[in-house]
């Protein structure tokens, strides 16, 4: 039975009913104007008869490859803007016919500046974005399995502070701002786990709490005595255990929550802070659109971020053990921490172990607060020895991130192999 319109009296839009091949349709035109649901019968026709004698890989578009994308599973809001910047582009390409020659002209049309745009701007932009879908759209056999090239990068330095530097910092910061940066300092915790923290995983008492990477693993934090005292200065135990604006406006606020998708809660009280302890950065001046009075700002060189590289680069300098960094640190692999092992030198190992206990120098504690528990854990000692529970769990985590190393390599090479 060919292809046809037909209308319903409960619809105002046309359909088409028929079959081509051996394929049954039945589908709005999404229109109740004869003439434009006559065209859409006419492409929706060739389109079909085209798919019925060369297959679903003549056919499939972008568009429609990110729609089912979309539809199979929820993504992060970042996600969908950088698809929607690639529908905009690619629209009703072929994914057969997009190619390394169709990623090298994306990048003029969907990047602001293309041509002084970072390696990691266009593969977070474009590449990675791309690759997904293609990945998607190969695996239900609509395309090859894409194998575009990566820009070259540039091994960005890993930014980290020496016991003084973190010293001064934290002492320069806002008050309210003390209590996050030594939480931040004495885990390694991401900006997003600290943030997400709600005292209903806090254990004072058992020196741990637990936090949530971004893939939704969970994470069991051990705390050492300087965080224990720093968390029980706060004079709240209910929801977020770190919220701005200082004790009075912080009892009932919380940080803004951005799902993840970007940063810069701290970002005024961070440069602040790093102006203040005379940490390197540069100054940006600029007048803003309408304004009259320049303005200034200070940039500095450290992020937030750099107090995870710091607390990994003396938890090496410290343990010695590449492999409880990557337990403790909560990464997927042992490259991903090997770039710590040699940043921090050995002389500061008493510094580190100081400080993790007892905090920056200066820092003045109210009176009330106690020293932490005897019992507590103390992750900075070299030569206290963990529990055999603990050494059974980090035997068995190495054991599996090892055979993971070897799965991971396999993985590689198989992929190389059907490239080739």
């Amino acid at each position: 039975m060919a292809v046809k319109l037909v209308s319903s009296a409960r619809h105002k839009n046309f359909y088409i009913r028929g079959t081509v091949g051996k394929q049954t349709v039945f589908e709005s035109t999404r229109t109740s104007v004869r003439k434009e649901a006559e065209q859409y019968l006419a492409k929706r026709h060739a389109e079909l008869w085209h798919e019925h004698i060369y297959g679903k890989r003549a056919v499939i578009t972008f568009r429609q490859a990110v729609t089912a994308y979309l539809e199979v599973e929820k993504r992060s809001l970042s996600t969908q803007r950088y698809l929607e910047r690639l529908v905009v582009y690619f629209a009703d390409t072929q994914m057969s016919k997009i190619t390394q020659v169709s990623v090298d002209k994306a990048y003029k049309h969907i990047l602001a500046d293309p041509e002084h745009a970072a390696a990691t701007t266009k593969i977070r932009s474009v590449i990675t974005p791309l690759r997904s879908v293609m990945e998607f759209a190969a695996i239900r056999d609509w395309c090859d399995r894409p194998a575009f090239k990566n820009p070259k990068t540039t091994s960005a330095r890993t930014h980290f502070l020496r016991p003084d530097e973190a010293s001064r910092l934290v002492m320069s910061a806002a008050s309210h701002l003390q209590p996050l940066l030594i939480f931040l300092i004495g885990t390694g915790c991401r900006m997003s786990e600290a943030m997400e923290l709600d005292w209903q995983h806090v254990d004072l008492k058992g020196n741990r709490c637990v936090v949530w990477q971004k893939q939704g693993n969970e994470r069991h934090v051990d705390l050492p005595p300087v965080v224990i005292r720093t968390l029980t200065c706060l004079p709240w135990r209910e929801g977020r255990v770190f919220r701005p604006g200082g004790q009075k406006k912080a009892s009932n606020a919380a940080y803004h929550d951005s799902g993840r998708q970007y940063g810069g809660q701290i970002k005024s009280g961070w440069s602040y802070a790093c102006k203040r302890a005379g940490l390197p950065g540069t100054v940006r001046r600029w007048t803003p659109k309408g304004a009259k009075r320049e303005k200034v700002w200070f940039v500095p060189e450290i992020t937030p971020h750099g107090l995870r590289h710091t607390w990994a680069s003396w938890h090496y300098c410290i343990h010695k053990d590449i492999m409880r960094l990557q337990y403790d640190g909560g990464w997927s692999t042992v490259a991903m921490v090997s770039r710590y092992a040699k940043l921090m030198p050995d002389i500061y190992q008493d510094e580190i172990i100081q400080w993790w206990e007892h905090g920056p120098k200066g820092l003045e504690w109210p009176d009330e607060t106690q020293e932490p528990l005897p019992n507590a854990r103390i992750q900075n000692e070299q030569t206290l020895h963990s529990s055999p529970q603990k050494e059974k769990e980090l035997l068995l985590a190495r054991a599996l991130l090892v055979a993971q190393e070897i799965i991971e390599d396999q993985r590689k090479i198989i992929l190389s192999l059907r490239q080739s």
